[in-house]
This record gives C-alpha cells, sequence and structure tokens, in this order.
C-alpha cells in the first residue's frame, strides 16, 4: 500500500512586524500559466503549504493545463502541458507543448518589505514558454496587494533592456536561441537562464470582499510568435485586465481581456491535503481502556481453569475482527502476551495498534502486563511495538499522553514465529470484488487525452500465510477515442517496450491485467523477501523477486530486485511477444523526515538500458502523496525521442480522505510527459518497501496522532 504522510499545516502569509496583510483565502489566485500570480504575470505570493491546484487557462487559439504543488511553504512546481495552434509550418498540426516551472520564495512579507520569489518558467521542455524572473509583492492596506519584477527570456520580450547582470559577466547579455535539447526538448536550458534582454512588469489586485479579486497588469511578454517568428495573434498593448470568482471554496473562475486583442478564460481547482473534508473523519468511537483495580493489578498469574487459552484466543479473535483487525497469532504467558495481526480497515497502522491494545485492556487477565503487537501484511510482520499495560491504562486521557505513549514504545524487529499459537483467520481465504475502473491516458502526440470506463473482476486465494494466488480481468465499457492501432517501430537501436502501450487490449475485449503467484517472505530480523510470477502487468508477465534490508529504527533502507520478463501480446490474453529482457535494481529508500521521502533505484531498465531512477515524495499524515521522478540511462537524448529522459509526477489519495470512514484503498495516478521506452520499469504489485515501512518507526512517529482514535 502506497504511503503517504500529509502536509504541514495551512498557513496564511507572516506578519512579519505585525503588518495587516490581505488573507490567503482571499489573495492567492492562479494565472493563465496555472501559477500564483495576477493574470499572465507571477507575483511573489505563495499558495498554502501543501496545496495542489489544476488550472486549465485558454486565450487566442491556445489552451494551457497546468498542475501546481505548493512543496514547502517556499518552493512550487509545475507541470504544463499546452497546445498551440499553427504553431508550426503544418496547419493541420496541433503542437503540443509540456513545460515544468520552479519558484521560490524568499521571505515573508514584512511591515515595509515586499516578500520576493524567483522563478524558472519552462525550465525543463522545449522552451517554448521559457523565462525567468525576480519578482516583489507588497500588500498595502486589507485589500490591495502590489507586484513588480524583472523577467528574462519570454518575460523580457517587449521594451526590453540590456541585461543588469552584464556587469558581472558581458555572456548575460546574450541568450541561445534554443535550449540544449533542440526540438525535442525535455532538457535544462541552463545556459539560457537570466541571460538577454530583461523588462520590467507589474500589476495590482483588489480584493473587494472574499470572493472577488480585480486586476491588472503590465506584461513584458510579446513572443506569441510560432515557429517562423510570425504572430500568432495581434499584440496591440501591454495592458491587461481582469477578474477572478470563487463561487465555491477551492474553484476559481477567471475572465481577462488580454493584450488589446483577446479574451481569456481560466478555470482552477484546489486542493489541500491538510484539510481533511470531514475533519478529523468519522471513524465509529473506539472501545475505551479498561483500568485495572490496584488489587489486581499485582498479580502475577491468571487462573487458566476459569479462562482456558483457547477461551481467550476466541474472545480477541471476535473482538478485533469488530474492528477490522484479523488475529493471526497469539502467545500468552502470565504476566505478558504478543498478538500477532493483520490491519484490514486502518490506513495507519498506528490507529490500529490503538484499537488493539484498547481491546486487550478489555479482555486480557489482570496480571498481563506486557503487551507486544507485532502487525502484519501480506504475511510479513513488520515489527514488534512493545507497552506497558499500565501505561496505556493512564495515558489514555491524559493531557499530553499521545507523545508520551509514542516516548514509552519499545520498537524493534519482529519475533519469530515459534511460540505462536496461530489462529485461524476470521475472514475467508478466497476474496473477490467487482468494481468500475476508470483508465486515463494523458500527454500522448497523437491523442493527448483517452479516457476509457469499464468493470474491473479481481479475486484474491491466501493458499497459505505469505503467499497469495491473485489476478484481475477487465471489460471495456466506453472509451473517448479510437485506439491508436499503428505499432511503433525502434528510434535509435532502442527496443520498443512501452511505446506500443495503447495497442493493449485495443479490440475492446475482456483482458487479463495480471494473474500473480506472490511469495512473501521474512528470512531475519531486519531481511524481507518477495518472489512473483505469473502475469505481472498489462504489458509484461515474468518473475520478479526481490530482498529488502530495513531495519526497524532506521530511516535508511536497502533492496535489491532481479526480474525477467516477457512482453505479452497485445490482445492480452496469455500469449507472449517475442521480446524478453532480464532487468535489476539496486534501491535506496530514505525518510528525509517531515513527510519527505527520496529513493534511487539504479541498474538495468526494460530497453538494455543502464541508469538510475530519482524520485522524491511528500506524504501527509492523512494518506496524500504527491511526488515527481526523473530517470537518466544511456540512451543518449536524440536515441530516447521527444522529452530526452523519462519524468513525471504521482499522485496518491487515500479513499478514507474522501468518505471519511476507514479504508486502506487509495487511488494512485501518474502524469507523466511521455511514455517513452528509454528509463522504463516493470510495474510490479506489491514491492516491499511500502509494505513494510507501514510499521517501522519513522512512519508510525508521523502518524501517532491516530493513536488513541
Amino acid at each position: 500500500m502506497a504511503r503517504s504522510t500529509r502536509l504541514g499545516a495551512a498557513s496564511a502569509l507572516a506578519l512579519m512586524l505585525g503588518s495587516p496583510t490581505l488573507a490567503q483565502d482571499r489573495a492567492v489566485t492562479y494565472t493563465l500559466f496555472g501559477t500564483p500570480g495576477l493574470l499572465e504575470m507571477p507575483s511573489a505570493i505563495s499558495a498554502e503549504d501543501g496545496e495542489i491546484a489544476g488550472t486549465v487557462g485558454h486565450f487566442g487559439g491556445q489552451t494551457r493545463t497546468t498542475f501546481t504543488f505548493q512543496v514547502t511553504p517556499r518552493l512550487s512546481g509545475s507541470f504544463r502541458y499546452s497546445g498551440i495552434p499553427e504553431y508550426t509550418p503544418d496547419p493541420d498540426e496541433n503542437f503540443w507543448d509540456r513545460s515544468f516551472d520552479l519558484r521560490f520564495r524568499f521571505n515573508d512579507e514584512g511591515r515595509y518589505l515586499p516578500m520576493v520569489a524567483v522563478g524558472l518558467q519552462d525550465f525543463l521542455g522545449t522552451g517554448v514558454y521559457s523565462g525567468e524572473y525576480v519578482v516583489a509583492t507588497k500588500t498595502l492596506g486589507d485589500a490591495f496587494r502590489v507586484t513588480a519584477g524583472l523577467g528574462w527570456g519570454r518575460l523580457g520580450t517587449h521594451n526590453g533592456f540590456t541585461n543588469p547582470l552584464g556587469v558581472l559577466d558581458d555572456r548575460f547579455e546574450t541568450r541561445p536561441d534554443t535550449f540544449e535539447g533542440g526540438d525535442k526538448g525535455g532538457t535544462p536550458g541552463i545556459d539560457a537562464f537570466f541571460r538577454g534582454d530583461a523588462a520590467v512588469f507589474g500589476g495590482i489586485e483588489w480584493a473587494p470582499n472574499e470572493r472577488w479579486v480585480l486586476k491588472a497588469e503590465y506584461s513584458s511578454d510579446d513572443a506569441y510568435v510560432d515557429d517562423n517568428g510570425d504572430e500568432l495573434f495581434e499584440v496591440a498593448s501591454p495592458l491587461n485586465f481582469g477578474a477572478t470568482w470563487r463561487p465555491l471554496p477551492g474553484i476559481q473562475l477567471g475572465l481577462a481581456y488580454l493584450y488589446g486583442t483577446q479574451l481569456a478564460f481560466t478555470v482552477t481547482a484546489t486542493v489541500n491535503p491538510n484539510d481533511r473534508p470531514f475533519g478529523a473523519g468519522l471513524d465509529p468511537a473506539p472501545q475505551p481502556v479498561a483500568v485495572r483495580a490496584e488489587a489486581v493489578r499485582a498479580s502475577q498469574s491468571w487462573d487458566r481453569a476459569e479462562l482456558s487459552e483457547s477461551a481467550l484466543r476466541d474472545r480477541l479473535r471476535a473482538a478485533l475482527r469488530a474492528e477490522g483487525v484479523e488475529l493471526l497469532g497469539v502467545q500468552l504467558a502470565d504476566r505478558s502476551a504478543r498478538i500477532r495481526y493483520a490491519n484490514t480497515r486502518y490506513r495507519a497502522e498506528a490507529q490500529a495498534m490503538g484499537r488493539v491494545l484498547r481491546i486487550l485492556t478489555q479482555e486480557l487477565p489482570p496480571s498481563i502486563e506486557t503487551l507486544t503487537l507485532e502487525p502484519e501484511q501480506q504475511g510479513v510482520p513488520l515489527a514488534a511495538a512493545t507497552f506497558a499495560r499500565s501505561d496505556v491504562e493512564a495515558l489514555e486521557n491524559e493531557v499530553g499522553g499521545t507523545a508520551a505513549a509514542l516516548g514509552r514504545l519499545r520498537l524493534e524487529g519482529a519475533g519469530p514465529a515459534a511460540g505462536l499459537v496461530p489462529v485461524a483467520p476470521a475472514s475467508p481465504d478466497f476474496t473477490w470484488s467487482l468494481r468500475p475502473y476508470v483508465g486515463l491516458s494523458l500527454f500522448d502526440a497523437s491523442d493527448p487525452f483517452r479516457l476509457s470506463f469499464g468493470a474491473q473482476l479481481s479475486a484474491s486465494y491466501r493458499l497459505r500465510p505469505g503467499l497469495v494466488l491473485s489476478g484481475a480481468v477487465r471489460q471495456r465499457i466506453v472509451r473517448t477515442s479510437e485506439p491508436d492501432t499503428t505499432e511503433r517501430e525502434p528510434v535509435g537501436g532502442v527496443p520498443v517496450v512501452r511505446r506500443n502501450a495503447s495497442l493493449y487490449g485495443a479490440d475492446g475485449g475482456p483482458v487479463l491485467s495480471n494473474l500473480t503467484l506472490a511469495w512473501y517472505g521474512h528470512p531475519s530480523r531486519d531481511l524481507y523477501s518477495r518472489v512473483t510470477v505469473g502475469y505481472l502487468e498489462t504489458m509484461y508477465g515474468g518473475v520478479s523477486s526481490e530482498f529488502l534490508w530495513k531495519p526497524v529504527e532506521s530511516r535508511l533502507g536497502v533492496g535489491v530486485e532481479v526480474n525477467y520478463a516477457v512482453q505479452r501480446d497485445f490482445d492480452q490474453d496469455f500469449g507472449f511477444r517475442d521480446y524478453d529482457v532480464v532487468t535489476g535494481h539496486l534501491s535506496t529508500y530514505y525518510d528525509f523526515g517531515n513527510g519527505f521521502h527520496g529513493q534511487i533505484d539504479a541498474g538495468r531498465f526494460l530497453a538494455g538500458d543502464w541508469g538510475a531512477s530519482f524520485s522524491l515524495d511528500r506524504e501527509f499524515e492523512n494518506g496524500w502523496s504527491v511526488g515527481g521522478y526523473f530517470t537518466l540511462t544511456d540512451i543518449p537524448f536524440e536515441d530516447f525521442g521527444e522529452g530526452s529522459f523519462d519524468k513525471g509526477i504521482r499522485l496518491t489519495i487515500p479513499i478514507d480522505f474522501v468518505l471519511g470512514t476507514p479504508t486502506r484503498r487509495e487511488v494512485d495516478t501518474e502524469i507523466r510527459s511521455l511514455n517513452r521506452d528509454g528509463g522504463a520499469r516493470l510495474g510490479v504489485e506489491g514491492r516491499l518497501y511500502e509494505i513494510v515501512r507501514d510499521g517501522h518507526y519513522t512512519e508510525l512517529e508521523d502518524s501517532w496522532g491516530r493513536f488513541w482514535r
């Protein structure tokens, strides 16, 4: 299960030295580029920490779709996909451009000091929208905000002047014509940053109330030209005027008149993972902690004639089952109990631990003082968490009791199965479900938006603990466009391993999404293993094996994976194509704290290329996760094709955030700039790190606020 840590606190801009400022909920609006700012021009204001914004803007025949994430209170990043008609010489061909932005705000606003930010626009793309800027924004009174900035690149094309940075080095006075990646794009235009002519821009915002923001700006962008330098539309004035309306929280509608000739429209939807729609959730109230009487707390044993161990196991099994916890094994002694269980309901293992402890205080004999909990997932015990029962009794209603419980927790690797009495699972070994599915494909050059809808029948059979047979069959019902049935040819000698994805299941019949037998193991206290065989994903079958070293209290994890993959037939039945490859990676995982998780996977990819993938995810306490990645291999940029190298954004949304009721289900999606062959990795379900770290210290610490819930 994918992890997620929640974003930091929702914060208004600081009142440095006590100056009055415009409230964040009235001030943060998004530009046609999908970033916080005026109309076309940026400002220095930041969205609330963790805010996610999706913007669609249209004017002059151009459509821009932008995903923006406020990574930290000061740093934000954006991915943009833009359609520019008549940009290329072929009038029948729309030009689809992908670009990435970064922006960093240096300071909070003070009584006299404006907030100041620096930004890179389209720093990783073809360079069509490339520009850099330094911008300052100041609040005046409680309803006005003024912005002024200096721009380069596109933002230095109207009334530009000699670059003031030329005093440092005369190379700043000349800007290269294109990015290093040329028409393929995808490489940073470092040589062009802050070079060439500069120009000023600015504007003013007025918020008469919390729903409306009126804007006027002076634009320094005069580069609305096609690939030959001809105007895409007439630019009659650098003055732009517009308004943003918020009919509902999280929704912004914008209307503007730009460059003296163009009407513009924007729609922005925002969500902040810190702001749960159901507050703390709609979880049913847990059982209260049962406090033992002083007279029986010191008992050294319990009467097994009155309450046998088998009867006690049955009672525990029934009580835990009511909480969505499956009892797997019990070891009982006069003064201690060890409980191994599987949490099937709660996203946070810390919450499940708290619920299990409450039940143990209700059900266990008074003499038992030491309680050891061993959560398990996929047949793998994650850790051993030991509590003193008297601490649980004392801290439930104590101020600061949550932090105190974490401080008194003893966490170590799970013990061996020896000594545990197995408990017959309450849930059946065979489970199945029939659910709708939605398939989404974005940014393909021939069809930028493909959507399909259908039904998926899934089934799973637990042969024994840690050994699971599972599979899924899909039947598409509706799709927005006909599939591209042209089989791709290799480019630059690189085998076609992903670019034929649209051909899989194109005939519309039922398809076998996956069918696997997976065996999970725990060879030693800090070592975990997995072997998966079968139809591993929609495009490949084979064998995947993995080992992971991950001590329970360490922020570091190291894994190794080796796969033998065979390409499946396009009909997604049981046949295979004539392509097979051995892939493998050495993976390093690190928890940086504050919800940031990094991962490096170095090795061989599906096309036989060697290299490494780098990823960073920000995870929130309530299950959301937003991250980005890029992969560099020994395939030259020109052989990789458009985009130059693999990169993308991934998003995980926990279902309990939407429903308010506890569930471990979640929705994962990935926004890729392009689906190319270089840097492609096998899509195996159930990789160990995402399973194992649920019960380890840093993950428990991040979600410990739910311990008593």
